[in-house]
């Protein structure tokens, strides 16, 4: 346990106390932000492994007739995860402010892997149910660790574009596993869409524990606001105000502060978007669309690795074009959402390829708020509650679930996919209409004034 919550990594990975050139500091640095940038990716990639798993063999999961489930039972299922996940997450963002994020990491997907294996075990709704609300309960210790490790090791004008390039993960893992289970649920039967990916998992947790290590100043390195002259210590310190409890800071930036309300509200209308077409969409491609089940993983591929692009591209234009003002960004992308979520809906089965180049599309413009969203709320909250900052949004966003899971499910049983797409399109104009009254946020909202 006092690994877990240690702020200091070996020190022999460091050499702690030796003096440091301008050239070995250099060095360093870029040596240790690759690192632990790319450990970071690889091991969320590989929650999503054990988390979005479950998509592509829900047709398969309702034929069963052993099972005896249906949309509506399926949808409750993931509302029971995704809030359950949503609360752990804020949790655990107050845990993970505090945590070493290598050992806090590692045990969360460790957990993951273990529940899905018995969830794949399990043959009724209570015990589906059960195991997935211990798997989203430690799904919530994916976020917190690399938003920490993010906040501490990139400084705030470059935290749009290296978030989103952090934020790769989520697609890397959301479209590997999406193929993967496509053709796993095919060649093995559905149980195998939680066997195979624990096990992937499991030498996560092994990659995690070799690579991953804390903040720059566990290994002996200043600050990176210090580092990049981003800011002076004095800067620093005044900004973070570390002489004061972390408990005020979570007050002040995160509680009282009227943008992080706002653009909570608006990941949880991105998020009832994202699990709407994540979640539903392998489903609804099936049903309403034609694609075969292995088609349908394959486009939920495709749509990944656009969200993939767009969040490279998303953080770069908020930070080079518009001076880290992340929200003028999240504005353009959904008023182009409203737009193509409706010639999605409209297109007629059999229409293939404009389906795909339309589904597709959504992804790109779906992922833009989704990462931005996270990277304003680290800024909002500063480095000493970065993770409580992510959350706090985690938390709206994961109550999505609510309506997206269990209400989607009903609504498809009952009326019909019009209604889902009448909620996602009114999601992107909402969305839109919340993130304009964040058009001058900047990098530094503490300490700057926000120009047009």
């Amino acid at each position: 346990m006092s690994n877990l919550l240690s702020a200091n990594d070996s020190q022999s990975d460091a050499a702690v106390g030796t003096p440091i050139t301008s050239d070995d500091l250099d060095r360093r640095y870029r040596y240790w932000r690759a690192r632990i940038l790319g450990t970071t990716i690889v091991g969320y990639a590989l929650f999503y492994f054990v988390r979005a798993n479950d998509s592509v063999p829900v047709k398969a999961m309702i034929s069963d007739p052993t099972l005896h489930l249906d949309k509506t039972k399926i949808g409750l299922i993931s509302t029971v995860g995704g809030v359950t996940y949503g609360v752990s997450k804020f949790i655990n963002g107050f845990v993970g402010d505090h945590a070493n994020p290598r050992w806090f990491m590692a045990l969360g997907l460790f957990v993951c892997a273990v529940m899905n294996f018995f969830f794949g075990l399990s043959s009724t709704l209570y015990f589906f149910m059960g195991f997935w609300f211990a798997n989203m309960l430690a799904q919530g210790m994916g976020f917190p660790p690399c938003a920490k490790s993010m906040a501490y090791w990139f400084s705030p004008r470059e935290r749009n574009s290296t978030f989103g390039v952090w934020h790769t993960s989520h697609m890397i893992g959301g479209a590997l596993i999406q193929a993967l289970t496509g053709y796993l649920v095919v060649w093995y039967g559905w149980r195998s869409c939680y066997y195979v990916p624990a096990g992937i998992a499991m030498v996560g947790v092994a990659i995690i524990l070799i690579f991953l290590r804390d903040t720059p100043e566990s290994l002996g390195l200043p600050p990176v606001e210090v580092y990049t002259g981003e800011e002076t210590p004095k800067q620093l310190k005044d900004e973070i105000r570390v002489e004061e409890p972390y408990w005020q800071i979570v007050t002040e930036f995160i509680f009282k502060n009227p943008y992080m309300w706002i653009i909570s509200i608006a990941n949880l209308l991105t998020y009832v978007m994202r699990w709407e077409q994540m979640k539903w969409g392998p489903t609804f491609l099936q049903e309403a669309k034609g694609l075969n089940v292995v088609a349908s993983g394959w486009l939920g591929f495709g749509s990944e690795m656009a969200g993939m692009t767009s969040a490279l591209l998303g953080g770069f234009i908020a930070d080079r074009v518009f001076g880290g003002r992340a929200g003028r960004v999240c504005v353009i992308a959904m008023a182009l959402m409203a737009g193509v979520i409706y010639l999605f809906w409209i297109t007629p089965k059999g229409a293939v390829v404009p389906a795909t180049i339309l589904f597709i599309a959504m992804g790109f413009l779906l992922y833009v708020p989704q990462m931005l969203i996270a990277a304003m709320a680290m800024n909002l909250g500063t480095k000493r509650a970065s993770a409580a900052a992510v959350g706090m949004t985690g938390i709206f966003g994961y109550l999505s679930t609510i309506v997206a899971g269990w209400g989607v499910g009903w609504m498809a049983d009952h009326y019909g996919w019009g209604g889902p797409f009448a909620l996602m399109l009114g999601c992107a104009v909402g969305t839109m209409l919340l993130m304009l009254t964040t058009w001058n946020v900047g990098a530094h909202p503490q300490r700057e004034t926000a120009v047009a």
